[in-house]
């Protein structure tokens, strides 16, 4: 769904608040979550939004020039096809996305990110049985993935750098630094 459980966010924001970045791409933002909750704590942040589905784009304002832009950038493409250097940044949110593509999708995704020069990484994903299809006829909601948290240890760990890891009852989240 392009919302997002509450678990995890509080402990995303104190990374997001010891980090401070001045770049951010948020990969599927579905309705702008973390550009919510992050931009009133740093200014003058670019916000750089990759969305397949361009129907969210209009419907959760995500691009609007009527208030405040939540991002200073969108683009509407499967991140699979992105180029590099959408990744080349201080922060790259992949929030509530990666179980929406194949684990070696996920995978090579995650590698990409980090070859481009992404500095921090943030992941959420489901860490609990989580089947979901189609919504609202958007059929990039559907989950193709289940993380397992340990999975998506070895996974980060793999890219170097260091890993901080939240688990919760339904999220686990993951940061990962390059430093």
């Amino acid at each position: 769904m392009p919302t997002s459980d509450a678990e995890g966010k509080d402990w995303s924001l104190e990374r997001f608040r010891r980090h401070l970045p001045n770049t951010v791409t948020d990969v599927g933002p579905g309705e702008g979550t973390y550009a919510k909750l992050f931009r009133p704590v740093h200014e003058g942040v670019w916000w750089t939004g990759i969305e397949i589905h361009r129907p969210y784009i209009k419907k959760y304002r995500l691009n609007s020039t009527k208030a405040r832009k939540m991002y200073d950038e969108m683009h509407v493409e499967d991140v699979r096809d992105s180029p590099g250097h959408l990744f080349y940044r201080d922060l790259v949110i992949f929030g509530d996305l990666l179980e929406h593509v194949e684990r070696d999708d996920a995978v090579a995704l995650l590698q990409r990110a980090e070859a481009a020069g992404a500095w921090n990484i943030l992941v959420s994903v489901p860490i609990v049985d989580s089947p979901q299809g189609e919504v609202d006829g958007n059929p990039h909601e559907a989950h193709l993935h289940q993380w397992d948290p340990d999975d998506m240890d070895q996974v980060l760990t793999r890219l170097g750098g260091r890993v901080e890891t939240f688990r919760g009852g339904t999220l686990g989240c993951w940061w990962w630094n390059r430093g």
